[in-house]
């Protein structure tokens, strides 16, 4: 083509893509997919959400729509199981208990919602901070398979694709030399946390050699890791590696 949209053209499609493919979503309602996803992730997005519309109401709208789609796909998997996850899901007992329709279409949401814009994003931003820095890029295309995994976790840490989260403390405690007490909210800025001094040397330099690199790009330890934090690195490698 000479020219494209990369964002929307190649970093969209190809995240989106695998997992309606794992989940058995036909190729026919990707699109639709992508459509309703960007409506959940995009409340302050005019692109996405035009200005005077309800952002609660256009999200409940889009994830009912998309409730539905997984609805019509869980029936027609109890009826016809084939190898995809919803049919895994659906077939998966613990203690003698499976998944309801609503719990699936909750997963089904979450993953597609998840495991779309953030890989979306830290394949964009990987390919602006490659263009903006022509000196790693160099580095990596001179030793492709050397250096991508130190290149895509560099890649996942400068993007940081989760901005922020908000928890509540559960206990007074401090944190930092600030007094917490509990039931107050705090946030979570990872872009901060990517980029602490005490943890980074120079680390508003994208180096796609760096090591060690302890981001938190995926989340910090325990329960709440990026269930796909394995996909999402096999997906930024193929990415660059075909470019």
């Amino acid at each position: 083509k000479g020219e494209c949209d990369f964002v929307r053209d190649i970093a969209a499609p190809l995240p989106l893509g695998i997992i309606c493919d794992m989940m058995g979503i036909p190729e026919s309602q990707t699109q639709f997919v992508f459509e309703q996803t960007n409506i959940i992730l995009g409340l302050g997005d005019p692109e996405y959400v035009a200005p005077g519309t309800n952002p609660l109401v256009a999200a409940l709208t889009s994830g009912k729509a998309l409730t539905e789609l997984m609805d019509e796909l869980a029936d027609e998997r109890r009826r016809h199981p084939t190898e995809d996850l919803t049919s895994q899901l659906l077939n998966a007992e613990i203690d003698g208990e499976t998944l309801t329709n609503q719990e699936l279409a909750s997963f089904f949401v979450l993953l597609v919602a998840a495991g779309n814009e953030t890989t979306r994003n830290a394949i964009s931003h990987g390919m602006k901070a490659l263009s903006d820095h022509p000196d790693e890029r160099r580095r990596w295309a001179a030793d492709f398979e050397g250096v991508a995994p130190t290149a895509v976790e560099e890649i996942v840490r400068w993007a940081s694709p989760v901005v922020h989260f908000r928890r509540t403390v559960t206990q007074d405690t401090e944190l930092g030399g600030q007094p917490l007490r509990e039931g107050e909210k705090v946030v979570l800025w990872y872009n901060s946390a990517n980029r602490d001094e005490s943890v980074f040397p120079d680390p508003f330099r994208f180096d796609v050699t760096r090591t060690p690199n302890e981001h938190v790009g995926f989340g910090g330890p325990g329960a709440h890791h990026c269930l796909g934090a394995n996909l999402a690195r096999r997906e930024i490698t193929v990415v660059f590696r075909e470019l």
